[in-house]
């Protein structure tokens, strides 16, 4: 039987810990048979989880012979890995155990150094302080998980269960993974990625800077069929020094930031109204729907027809 070693550090997130116990105790095989063994193991006797104290059943000895480990996101992803931790989880990847992680677990798993020269994922939330952190992973936060073979690395929340039906599926095919996914009221597999739940906010320009004015019109007149020397224009300035200014100001240049606003639009649209998608696509600025539909789905990862479903 498969064994499945859950990591419960301090200040776990209860979330993060009980999605693996419940989908992999809940696993079963064609006969009947549960597809894996769970073990809860900590480094300490207690273990805070916010809410509640942990007191799990088995000590960091229990990763040692596991098949798989998991590790929860924890409350400060910052916090340092005690070594203990560091060891044991080093230990086991030299012997070739698979380890993932859930949401912010992707931190301490990377404080291993076992991550660098990955591409992994996180929380969105996160995602940045995690590459400024630890410069020497590659950080992915349009993805619900990433599959590197032995690591693997899933983004917030539910997420976490996306992964464990992955790794089932891994472990015993999609017969097994789309039982456990029915169990757990969860599709197989989800359309798009992390990114159709970041909320794009517009990127402001520092208050009572150059582009503070500009900004705002912009907003104004997202419908219009805008070019750089009409923005420009607008702004009493060349090309050349408009984008430049946005560059410093906004770090992306204008016509990216007008497409962002536009797709930001879109989504208030379409979460809060019932128009048609090609009404929508028109009402932003989008000159036809196909290109309304390509930009949306660059910038969320999914069409507008499946945002709408999800979030109207």
């Amino acid at each position: 039987m498969h064994t499945v070693a859950v990591l419960a550090l301090d200040h776990v997130i209860p979330f993060d810990l009980s999605t693996p116990i419940e989908v992999f105790t809940r696993t079963r095989l064609p006969s009947g048979r549960p597809g894996y063994q769970v073990r809860v193991c900590a480094e300490r006797d207690e273990i805070d989880a916010g809410a509640f104290t942990l007191r799990a059943p088995w000590n960091l000895d229990g990763l040692k012979n596991a098949d798989t480990i998991i590790v929860p996101g924890i409350a400060d992803p910052t916090a340092p890995l005690p070594p203990a931790v560091r060891d044991a989880l080093q230990t086991a990847a030299a012997s070739g155990t698979r380890i993932a992680s859930l949401c912010v677990g992707t931190f301490p798993l990377a404080a291993t150094g076992l991550l660098d020269g990955l591409r992994v994922t996180t929380h969105w939330c996160a995602a940045e302080l995690l590459a400024a952190l630890h410069p020497g992973v590659t950080v992915d936060a349009d993805v619900l998980y990433v599959d590197n073979g032995q690591f693997l690395t899933s983004a917030g929340a539910a997420a976490g269960m996306d992964l464990c039906l992955h790794m089932i599926r891994r472990d015993y095919g999609s017969v097994v993974a789309a039982d456990a996914a029915r169990l757990s009221v969860m599709p197989l597999e989800r359309e798009g990625g992390q990114a159709q739940f970041i909320a794009h906010d517009h990127v402001l320009a520092p208050q009572g800077s150059e582009l503070e004015t500009l900004l705002a019109w912009l907003r104004e007149n997202l419908a219009r069929d805008l070019t750089l020397g009409d923005i420009a224009a607008q702004g009493g300035t060349s090309t050349r020094t408009l984008i430049r200014r946005f560059r410093n100001q906004t770090g992306t240049t204008p016509l990216q930031w007008l497409h962002r606003a536009r797709v930001r639009q879109a989504q208030h649209l379409l979460e809060t109204t019932e128009h048609s998608i090609e009404r929508i696509g028109h009402q932003v600025g989008f000159g036809s729907p196909t290109t309304f539909r390509d930009r949306f789905k660059r910038t969320t990862g999914v069409s507008p027809q499946t945002y709408r479903r999800t979030f109207g």
